[in-house]
């Protein structure tokens, strides 16, 4: 059976899934980066080996994320896109006329608007990171809750408790005094759903037109306060959908199948990619007064990939010595 492999890391988690020719989700796998993707992802690969049938052929591969270009080395990727890309894909192929993606994720989140199938706008967080995973963790710890369970105290919320949540920093002091004067836990973590979702569509949504179908997908989709909060504060119904939090990697993994349907050829380097040395390291070139700073990817002291130099010598001597 030929399936196809998606992988999706991030500064937080790194999520790694199969599909059949079908589109159904074979394996899923979510794992925390801990600033490491290129260790992460061979783990992934060792405990994906483990969980596939031995009759399984991985028939192509796509990438994603912010580490979206490496793991594409050292994996052997067929297609690499970006989040707003894969997200999308994913996204239609479970509600095909799905209008509304909200994508919130460890560090970023992310609004994306589609019409007749078509990307027609989007807006990513900039510098704030308030509302996405690592902010809800933080809380969460803070106040001894796990977060699996903040979603849970959330709905169990029967006063109506407001908090500032246009900055992280202010919402947390406004979350700590609000502790201070006596409000119920339940009440401040559902106050502070509502803020996040508020803050969300007052600057990633501001001007824009949002229309069902909404569908409601990574990570912090598994909190069900913030889904009740966006409802709210939408007045639309949110569709959360089973592999909410592998949605990137389900995206380029149908893309990466469209791709080889196509080419009728694979770039997987296989499962012994995993016990490979891989090396990332950098120089500056001083042939010209560009002065650019040159990145190597080294996989057992061999150069197999080469960027940031603007006019290209370097990457194409790489490319050149890859497929010779």
């Amino acid at each position: 059976m030929n399936v196809y492999l998606g992988i999706d890391v991030g500064s937080v988690s790194t999520n790694i899934v199969t599909i059949d020719e079908q589109g159904k989700v074979i394996t899923s796998l979510y794992l925390r980066t801990h600033g490491r993707p290129i260790q992460t992802v061979q783990n992934g690969m060792k405990l994906l080996a483990k969980e596939l049938p031995e009759n399984v052929k991985i028939a192509g591969v796509g990438t994603t994320g912010s580490a979206r270009n490496l793991t594409s080395i050292i994996a052997g990727g067929d297609v690499v896109k970006n989040e707003i890309t894969a997200h999308a894909v994913a996204a239609q192929y479970l509600i095909p006329d799905v209008r509304t993606v909200i994508e919130i994720g460890g560090q970023d989140s992310k609004l994306i608007l589609l019409e007749n199938g078509i990307i027609t706008d989007f807006a990513m967080n900039t510098v704030c990171a308030a509302g996405t995973g690592s902010f809800l963790d933080q809380q969460a710890s803070r106040l001894g809750i796990p977060i699996e369970e903040f979603g849970t105290y959330a709905l169990q919320s029967s006063v109506d408790v407001r908090i500032a949540g246009r900055c992280g920093v202010f919402a947390e002091s406004d979350m700590i005094h609000k502790q201070q004067i006596g409000c119920n836990i339940e009440d401040i973590i559902y106050g502070l759903c509502k803020a996040l979702a508020r803050n969300f569509i007052n600057n990633l949504a501001k001007g824009k037109n949002i229309v069902g179908p909404v569908i409601f997908q990574g990570g912090v989709a598994a909190n069900a306060g913030l889904k009740k909060a966006f409802e709210e504060v939408l007045e639309l119904e949110i569709h959360i959908p089973e592999y909410y939090n592998v949605m990137g990697a389900i995206g380029c993994a149908i893309l990466a199948k469209e791709e080889v349907m196509e080419t009728k050829k694979t770039n997987f380097r296989g499962f012994e990619m995993s016990d490979q040395k891989f090396l990332t390291r950098g120089y500056d070139c001083n042939d010209c007064p560009n002065s650019c700073e040159v990145i190597e990817t080294v996989m057992n002291d061999e150069v197999i990939a080469c960027w940031g130099d603007k006019c290209g010598k370097y990457q194409n001597k790489a490319k050149s010595k890859v497929n010779n």
